[in-house]
């Protein structure tokens, strides 16, 4: 099994990938809804942060520090770097931003390694939606130190249409940013693994399909 086969396995065994019939946020029926709060045991967190790194490795993205926006973003990218040492030996940064800048103590928007010039950033996040969260955290970066963002990492992209556009957020973010996004799965992984019997679910395929050719893309 390898470990986009094993990350799936981990989504659906911690309840954080569940099939049936789901009203997403943008107002879509879709038969899978994937709900990253459900990851809540150090087990959990420990796995996900070495999935994380996983994506990073055989991605061959180059990285100095993580980056984690506040807040979900923060665990992440520090399990990711507790991952990165434990798993391959290398002992990356992590940093991550408060929602409001610190006037007194050490004062400042960053937590943990603090920003230089041509650093390489790789920002962790859960999931990407609409691309906010990118555009928000990039200019407070950005303004921290002329940074080089190599990537930033997901766990699942799922491959469909914005509701004001023909390209997905992972698109979009390369399209308006320059910044491009690896997931640790797609959601063409997912229907795969159902098929290969990596995890339960068949008898959502056909709607999984149905849902894929209404608003999904290819890349």
């Amino acid at each position: 099994m390898n470990y986009k086969e094993s990350f799936i396995r981990f989504m659906s065994d911690s309840g954080a990938l569940k099939f049936g019939d789901f009203t997403l946020k943008s107002g879509r029926k879709a038969p899978y809804f994937i709900n990253t709060g459900n990851y809540v045991t150090g087990r959990q967190i420990s796995e996900l942060g070495a999935y994380y790194a996983d994506c990073i490795e055989n991605n061959h993205i180059e990285v100095d520090t993580l980056f984690g926006p506040a807040y979900k973003g923060i665990p992440l990218a520090a399990s990711a770097a507790a991952a990165f040492y434990g798993k391959y030996g290398r002992d990356v940064n992590f940093c991550f931003d408060r929602k409001e800048a610190k006037d007194h103590g050490e004062g400042g928007l960053f937590v943990g390694k603090q920003l230089t010039e041509g650093e390489k950033v790789v920002i962790i996040e859960d999931v990407m939606t609409s691309g906010k969260a990118l555009r928000e955290v990039l200019p407070k970066l950005k303004e921290a130190a002329d940074i080089n963002v190599t990537g930033m990492v997901i766990t699942v992209d799922r491959m469909e249409k914005a509701l004001d556009s023909d390209m997905s957020a992972v698109q979009s973010a390369y399209k308006e940013f320059g910044v491009k996004v690896y997931p640790i799965v797609t959601i063409n992984d997912i229907i795969t693994a159902i098929e290969g019997g990596v995890i339960g679910g068949k008898e959502y395929l056909s709607a999984m399909k149905e849902y894929r050719a209404q608003y999904g893309v290819e890349y």
